[in-house]
């Protein structure tokens, strides 16, 4: 089992989503953060100050998977996300101990569905 964490531009979320569902990944949670990266930030003027923003809006989706599910995962958000510039975002894997669903008790590979 895995967690597979994206953190990704936020209109690229559309995107992303109509990937994993093509390639049968449907649970996600989704939060808009922000966060700063290469891009590094950028200035604007707001009534004659200028001020610097170096904290970007980005989506990020987590989503757990069993083993088998991982690589369509991940792939499926590259192919929903990449446009090829600096921003395109992160994908983190890490291992999960365990998955318990509360509903039913069920827990490890069952739970994750």
């Amino acid at each position: 089992m895995k967690l597979i964490i994206a953190m990704i531009q936020p209109e690229k979320l559309p995107d992303v989503k109509n990937s994993l569902f093509a390639a049968d990944v449907h649970k996600m949670t989704v939060t808009n953060v922000l966060g700063a990266g290469q891009q590094k930030g950028y200035t604007e003027s707001y009534r004659g100050a200028v001020e610097e923003i170096n904290l970007l809006k980005k989506v990020r989706i987590e989503i757990a998977v069993n083993d088998d599910y991982v690589e369509r995962t991940i792939e499926a958000i590259i192919k929903g996300a990449r446009t090829g510039n600096i921003g395109d975002g992160k994908i983190i894997v890490t291992p999960v101990e365990q998955c318990i669903r509360i509903r039913t008790g069920e827990k490890g590979h069952d739970a994750i569905g």
